[in-house]
């Protein structure tokens, strides 16, 4: 997959995708091309490719040799800024208050076949027959500093995975104040800048705004990657749509501060980058010692965002999360939250348990208010001790109940925070996250622990591990609630330690609870959380198969929540709880059946007073429940489409097998419309044109027809079809299950 022709140019290739960088006139790396497949190229089809004989106006020349070149104009594969190149750079690094204006040239490279699994931190991996990662070395020689630029290329995959390795190769000691991870350059500006977007309770929105001259950002300085933006971002040929159009994505394997920009310069050509934000950060290196970036992940399509969601699906499922949870079922959850806050007992819980049982669940999540003293949201966290009130058998009695009914128990954790009091707290006050003797900022009546220290984070392990042992837990919901402020760490001052390395230090401390967690206990399903989706990105997926996407459980909200996400991560990560109407987050009332038909795409849970339900309420969920886990595989696991562009008042995805045998498809309407007309057709692309399907059971089409004329959707109560009417009011929603004709 990696081809290098006489020494110069670099061709990383297989049947999905082509990514094509030479090395320049100064012997840095200038990149060529990504996209379509270019199969074999010889040395005359890449040197015309670079030949240029002409030169551009308004430039700075790189040096006095050579007066046509300049890095100003030239795509490069790490750019640096300050020498010729007046762009933002990829990296920045200086000596004290000294910036160094580097000059790296390529020394030479290694080709490496496989990449293990590690749980010490996100990375890709693959095996030897899949994936090959292309390493170039390069060095700054006057500053003796070495730099290696790595390139995964996957046989299943159009993606190149980027990521870069300092060494400081001096006596001196260097500070990196910027490096990214994901870096990628076009040689127009004809595209749409898409990012994923919104707030607690909205989070990935689907964000679109054209380039320009200019620099256009988003990022995250909260410790997390955030609710405000996601580490996701792409760029599709304007007027391209889900199904038309060259879309490059970058996703970010990491969980911290994140930028993500596009830069605009005055010859309309595009530079795309992704890495930790520079600000506040910084990192020192002596003699000898390596910082390593994050992984960047940079996937190309040439059919649409469709497309590209799907590439990203399948890469994340076989190349980022544990390839175990393909094959494993999720389990279908009853979540207490919402049904009891935190007034419950150990009977009142085994009760709703028991009802959940006789529904068809599979796993009772124990959340917030099972431990300390903690009976509202102000108190105890730290203390990861069950409270003796409300379980006066122990929570191990609690487990072994839950267990004999033939259930899977989760228990909600937010490992990361303290309460003020706290036991944790008053012991060990110099384990929060602040300045000492200045003002501090408290969130939800709570602080951030210093996961920057590793005494922390074994501490907070050694009693989460004692409850997983105790209960024998299956799966742990895991969640963050507030950021991070006034960040600054004891322990590093203690360790003459820059504060300006805490925010990475403390993600690899979150990387390093998970690790010990999950190295003890391999095969715990642990659900991420960060006050909803506040923490959403490849980093969690590495050790967490799914994600709790938003405390926002409203079916409405969610369709516009789900859309955005799946755009950048698998329908397999996207968690969901059918909760109680009105919703509890917007007071929205919707039915029963629309809340179940927008949460089966996806794990799927329950999230309301299941003891208060009508007896009619409890057959219908039954029966879904009954129908989800006939077809469970295919939707969390199948391939995933979205079936009406988004941003209308309808909104349609659907899923199907691999062999096109099997689809099922979800149709909703936000508001009723009057006097709808009597047919309506939304078509399906995905389906076999030589198949048959037949469509609930009750009827069948050729997949030709629905593939180019479309599925009908179902009739919309208009004043005047009282009997026909599939759909009435506001909040309608549909699923169509469509099954292969055996000819």
């Amino acid at each position: 997959m990696i081809e290098i022709v006489s020494e110069k140019y670099f061709h990383l290739m297989n049947e999905h995708s082509s990514y094509l960088f030479y090395i320049m006139e100064n012997q840095q790396l200038g990149h060529l091309y990504y996209g379509k497949p270019l199969g074999k190229l010889t040395e005359a089809d890449l040197s015309y490719l670079v030949e240029r004989t002409n030169k551009s106006a308004g430039t700075v020349k790189y040096s006095s040799e050579n007066g046509l070149f300049t890095l100003a104009d030239r795509q490069q594969e790490y750019p640096v800024y300050g020498s010729s190149d007046f762009k933002t750079g990829a990296i920045d690094i200086f000596i004290d208050e000294t910036p160094l204006y580097l000059d790296f040239k390529v020394k030479g490279y290694d080709i490496i076949n496989e990449k293990k699994r590690s749980l010490d931190r996100p990375r890709t991996y693959g095996t030897s027959e899949k994936v090959e990662t292309l390493s170039i070395l390069l060095e700054d020689e006057p500053h003796q500093i070495a730099l290696t630029l790595n390139y995964s290329i996957f046989e299943d995959s159009a993606a190149i995975v980027q990521s870069q390795r300092l060494e400081n190769l001096g006596k001196t000691p260097v500070k990196i104040q910027k490096m990214l991870s994901g870096i990628l350059e076009l040689p127009t500006a004809d595209y749409e800048f898409i990012h994923l977007s919104g707030a607690w309770l909205k989070e990935r929105h689907v964000k679109r705004r054209s380039l320009e001259q200019g620099t256009v950002s988003v990022g995250s300085l909260k410790g997390a990657s955030g609710h405000q933006h996601n580490p996701f971002i792409a760029l599709q040929a304007k007027n391209g749509s889900v199904t038309t159009g060259e879309v490059y994505g970058l996703n970010f394997l990491y969980s911290g501060n994140f930028t993500g920009q596009v830069e605009v310069d005055e010859w309309d050509k595009t530079r795309m980058m992704l890495g930790i934000n520079p600000e506040y950060f910084s990192w020192e290196l002596k003699e000898k010692e390596v910082f390593e970036t994050p992984e960047a992940v940079l996937l190309y399509s040439s059919n649409g965002l469709d497309e590209l969601s799907r590439r990203y699906a399948e890469f994340i499922e076989t190349h980022i999360i544990d390839k175990k949870w393909q094959k494993k079922e999720r389990p279908i959850v009853f979540n207490n939250w919402e049904a009891t806050y935190f007034d419950f007992t150990h009977e009142k819980l085994l009760g709703l348990a028991e009802t959940g049982k006789q529904l068809g669940m599979e796993c009772f999540v124990l959340d917030d208010g099972w431990f300390g003293k903690r009976n509202a949201d102000r108190g105890s966290l730290g203390d990861w001790w069950y409270d003796e009130e409300k379980f006066p058998n122990g929570i191990g009695a609690f487990a072994k109940d839950i267990h004999q009914l033939d259930l899977q128990l989760g228990i909600w954790f937010e490992p990361e925070m303290v309460s003020p009091d706290s036991g944790i707290y008053r012991e060990h006050p110099d384990w929060v996250v602040r300045h000492r003797g200045e003002r501090v900022s408290v969130g939800r009546g709570q602080y951030v622990l210093d996961f920057a220290n590793p005494k922390v984070v074994d501490h907070v392990y050694q009693q989460m591990r004692k409850i997983i042992v105790e209960t024998k837990l299956e799966y742990i919901k895991w969640d963050m609630n507030r950021n991070i402020t006034e960040a600054y760490s004891e322990y590093l001052r203690q360790q003459n330690i820059s504060q300006t390395e805490f925010f990475h230090r403390y993600i690899l401390g979150v990387y390093s609870l998970y690790e010990k967690i999950l190295t003890d206990f391999p095969d715990l399903l642990i659900e991420g959380c960060a006050g909803g989706g506040g923490r959403y990105d490849l980093g969690i997926l590495f050790y967490s198969p799914q994600i709790w996407p938003s405390d926002d459980s409203d079916a409405v909200e969610r369709l516009a929540i789900q859309t955005g996400t799946l755009l950048a991560y698998p329908l397999s990560s996207f968690s969901n709880h059918v909760s109680a109407s009105p919703n509890h987050q917007v007071d929205r009332v919707t039915s029963l059946t629309m809340r179940q038909n927008v949460a089966i795409f996806g794990p799927l849970g329950y999230e309301l007073d299941i003891s208060a339900l009508t007896t009619q309420e409890r057959k219908t969920i039954k029966e879904k429940i009954s129908f989800y886990k006939k077809h469970r595989q295919l939707l969390t696991q199948g391939s995933f489409y979205q079936l009406i562009e988004a941003g209308s008042n309808e909104v349609a995805w659907g899923v199907v097998d691999e062999a096109k045998e099997e689809a099922i498809i979800g149709f909703y309407r936000i508001l009723a419309k009057p006097n709808n007309p009597a047919l309506e057709y939304f078509k399906i692309p995905f389906l076999s044109e030589d198949k048959t399907y037949r469509i609930n059971e009750r009827e069948q089409a050729n997949g030709r027809i629905l593939k180019q004329l479309g599925l009908r959707k179902p009739y919309q109560f208009n004043g005047a079809n009282h009997e026909q009417a599939q759909v009435t009011g506001d909040f309608q929603s549909y699923i169509y299950h469509l099954q292969a004709v055996e000819e």
